[in-house]
Formats: C-alpha cells, structure tokens, sequence
C-alpha cells in the first residue's frame, strides 16, 4: 500500500511543540537526571531494590505513557511530591540556543509547549535555552489533569484549552507514538530524531516509527527543519 503525501505546513496557524529531548539535544542527557531520580524515587516509594524499580519504571512508562501514572494506578501514589522530586535537577548542561528561537519567531501563528513534565521544569529549560518568550504557552501534566501523552483526552483538552483547529497545526515530537493520536486529529507531525544515536541511552521502541504512516517529516535538525518551513511560508 502506498503511503500518502505528508501533509505540509502552508496551513498551519499553530506550532506545538514537545519538550524533553525535543527542544534540546538527546545527547545532553538532561532527562538522564530525570531518569535516575524516578528510579530512586519508586525503589524508596515501593521498598524495592533498584534493579526492581528500574524494570518497573520502564514498564510502567511503556504501558501508562508515564511511570507517575503507572504508579497511581497500580500503588495509589500522590503525585504531587512525585512530580516536584523528579523534576528537581542541575540545568546547566543547557545553553541558550539563538538559532533555535530564530527560527521559531520566524514562523507565522502561535507556538505551544505540550509536555508531560511540569511547567517548572518546562520554564527552567525555555529560560536556560532563552527562547521562552516565543511561546504563547505551556501545557503540562497538570494541565492534563495528571494523564500523559500518548493518551487522546490530553491533546482533547490541549485543543480544547487553546482553541486549537488540529487541521491548521503542526506538532514536534521525538517519540513517534507520541504522533499517532494528533495526526488522527488532523494534525502535520514531525518526528525529531536523536543526533549520534550510538551515544543516545533509548530503548528500541522510543527509536523506533520514524517511517510509520502517522508520521508525516522527520528530522534530526530542528532548528534547520524550520527555518526552511519559514522560508516557504
């Protein structure tokens, strides 16, 4: 079966865009810090060795889209103290990045941040990158309502919240199953893949996607991937 012309961005009046590993270079590692707090967090939150919590939290990130909502659902946890530990991290691997927020401010129409970490962290990263004010917004996991991506009622009440026409926006991920549910929805979607992927510590199922039909371009340049939308806009 031939698979349909990507959809392009000649249309597009809204810019969505995912946080982690996406704005900023996998090979940094800055969600390695993320990572590891988790880890330690379900070990002391279950009483568990760390091999044990390791295994679980992937598990849990696999089925529930976050280790935070696996934990809720299978061990009653409060998230609020879950989310403001694991967010608790050391910034300072990333710098600011001008071309990114050039080439951002050169596309027409508003731009968004959709993450399913806090909006603490998501202003730490955006003020460490300086590029923060080119966006009308952030939409995080309590915005969500404590439910992560991939789940539909997340990007139900991101357009809902922001009057989003999902036929006239383009969103940027780096998991591609992160794509399937937007791209229903009507949306572009671009896949932004790691640079030096040997280096990049990922399980096989977050790389992989790239050619699957929901997933209409994908780069491993963002900054350059929108300059040439902007030039054809």
């Amino acid at each position: 079966m031939t698979k349909r012309p990507a959809r392009g961005f000649a249309n597009v009046e809204t810019w969505v865009f995912d946080l982690d590993n996406t704005l900023y270079p996998h090979h940094l590692n800055l969600w390695q810090q993320v990572d590891i707090r988790i880890r330690d967090y379900v070990a002391n939150f279950l009483k568990i060795s760390q091999d044990e919590a390791f295994r679980l939290q992937k598990d849990y990130y696999k089925r529930y889209g976050t280790t935070m909502r696996g934990l809720m659902a299978e061990h009653g946890l409060e998230p609020d103290a879950f989310l403001e530990t694991v967010h608790e991290i050391d910034h300072s691997s990333l710098t600011p990045n001008p071309m990114l927020g050039a080439a951002i401010a050169r596309l027409n129409g508003r731009k968004f941040i959709l993450t399913n970490g806090t909006r603490a962290h998501a202003d730490a990263v955006l003020q460490r990158l300086e590029i923060g004010h080119h966006f009308d917004d952030v939409f995080d996991i309590r915005a969500a309502e404590l439910e992560p991506k991939p789940q539909p009622v997340v990007y139900e009440r991101f357009v809902a919240r922001h009057d989003v026409d999902p036929n006239k926006a383009a969103i940027f991920e780096d998991l591609a199953r992160n794509l399937e549910v937007p791209h229903a929805l009507g949306m572009t979607t671009v896949l932004v893949v790691p640079q030096g992927a040997g280096v990049v510590l990922r399980e096989d199922w977050e790389l992989a996607g790239r050619d699957a039909p929901h997933v209409d371009h994908v780069t491993d340049d963002l900054a350059g991937f929108l300059r040439d939308i902007a030039k054809n806009m």
